[in-house]
C-alpha cells in the first residue's frame, strides 16, 4: 500500500514527522546542554595530562558514542514516536527502533555512559560528588519504575507488555528484538 503525505487538514500521523522531529530535538538539545552547563563545575572536572592522565582521554570515546546513543534516541522520539522525551509532550507511538530494540531505557544508558566517560577523562571528583551521582541514578531508576513505565502501561496497553517482556530495562540484549 502506498503511503501519501499528510496534507492540510488530514491526518497528522500520516506523512513525514518532521515538525515532532525537530521539536524533539529541540528538547533533548536543552536537557543535554543544560546538564553540561550545570554539571562539570558541580562535578569539580578539570584537565590534567601529566603523566599518566594523558591516556584518561581514551574515555571520550565511550563517551561520544553514549552521547551519541541519547541523540539518536532523542531523534526516534520525533520521528516514530511522533513526541518529545518531555512528559509534556510524550509521544503518541511506542518507541521500538534503533536502541530501544536493544534495552528500554537507551538514552539514559547513554547518557550515563557519556558522563562515566567525561567523569575520567577529566579526574576524579570528591567522595561527595560520587554519593550525589548515585543518590540520582537511584532517583532516576525510581522514576523510571514507578512513573514512566506505568505511564506506558496504561497509555500503550499489550504493546507495551509485550515489549517489557522481551527488552530488559537496562541491560541491553545481544541481539535487537522484532516485534513482529
Amino acid at each position: 500500500m502506498a503511503s501519501k503525505q499528510a496534507g492540510i487538514g488530514e491526518n497528522p500521523d500520516r506523512g513525514i514527522p518532521w515538525p515532532t522531529t525537530i521539536a524533539s530535538l529541540t528538547v533533548g538539545a536543552a536537557f543535554l546542554a543544560l546538564w553540561f552547563w550545570l554539571l562539570p563545575p558541580w562535578l569539580g572536572f578539570q584537565v590534567d595530562t601529566s603523566g599518566a592522565a594523558h591516556w584518561r582521554w581514551l574515555a571520550a570515546i565511550p563517551s561520544v558514542l553514549g552521547f551519541a546513543v541519547s541523540l539518536r534516541c532523542i531523534w526516534d522520539f520525533g520521528w516514530t514516536g511522533r513526541g518529545t522525551p518531555a512528559p509534556v509532550v510524550p509521544p503518541k507511538r511506542l518507541v521500538v527502533v534503533g536502541f530501544y530494540r536493544y534495552v528500554r531505557n537507551p538514552m539514559y544508558v547513554g547518557f550515563a555512559t557519556g558522563w562515566i566517560g567525561l567523569w575520567v577523562v577529566f579526574g576524579h571528583p570528591d567522595p561527595l560528588a560520587i554519593a550525589a551521582v548515585a543518590a540520582v541514578a537511584l532517583g532516576v531508576h525510581l522514576f523510571v519504575v514507578f512513573y514512566e513505565e506505568p505511564t506506558l502501561r496504561k497509555k500503550f496497553g499489550t504493546e507495551y507488555e509485550k515489549y517489557s517482556r522481551n527488552v530488559r530495562r537496562w541491560r541491553p540484549r545481544m541481539q535487537g528484538w522484532n516485534q513482529s
